[in-house]
């Protein structure tokens, strides 16, 4: 089984690109998501109150995901101190999820960033969803009902959006100038037709 990356910056269309890839039959990991189950954890509920106050807290004790992103978003230390105490916790979850989908040809991890926390050694390839900055804030702007400002801080600490297409062995524009679900369906093919060999090679190596 292969175990694929897909990234992008805020507002890029990767969670349209991740649909089209479950509506094909791909199991499809939501890091971002998944990471949010982790802060009702007592321990990690614990060190985060610890490191930004009570005032973190809901009223029913949990942490307040809106206050903490507003802290994290404007401070790059605290941002990387969150980072650090949950992204090894979410790449062991990836690890367990992706062993249950053994027999797959391949399984999809969409996480924004994967190059930024060191994950990229995670994967056999990496596919990137580009999309110029512009059309990005206009997307986050009309879907979260914020302004421009915030999104442009958020993108403070995202590595650039062509930096990253030139890491990824697959980049995916989101643009408007091409259609996304053509673009997804020939990566799809390439990467069902490379999973015997993959798979080959992987037997040959344990002998």
């Amino acid at each position: 089984m292969l175990r694929i990356g897909l990234t992008g910056n805020i507002g890029s269309g990767k969670t349209i690109v991740s649909s089209v890839f479950s509506a094909l039959g791909v199991p499809v990991y939501h890091a971002d998501e998944e990471s949010k189950k982790f802060l009702f954890h007592p321990e990690i509920r614990k060190q985060i109150t610890r490191r930004f106050g009570v005032g973190i807290l809901e009223q029913n004790g949990e942490i307040a995901r809106r206050s903490l992103a507003s802290v994290v978003f404007s401070d790059k230390d605290a941002l990387n101190w969150l980072n650090a105490l949950l992204h090894p916790l979410v790449r062991e979850d990836f690890r367990k999820w992706a062993a249950g989908h053994a027999g797959r040809p391949y399984v999809i991890q969409e996480a924004a960033i994967i190059f930024e926390s060191g994950f990229g050694d995670e994967f056999d390839c990496i596919i990137h969803v580009a999309c110029p900055k512009e059309i990005a804030i206009g997307r986050v702007v009309k879907r979260d009902g914020t302004d421009g400002n915030s999104v442009m801080q958020r993108m403070r600490f995202q590595m650039d959006d062509a930096e990253k297409a030139r890491r990824s062995d697959f980049v995916i524009r989101n643009d408007g100038t091409e259609l996304v679900i053509p673009q997804v369906l020939a990566i799809h093919q390439h990467l069902s037709e490379i999973y015997p060999k993959h798979n080959q090679d992987v037997s040959s190596g344990d002998n």
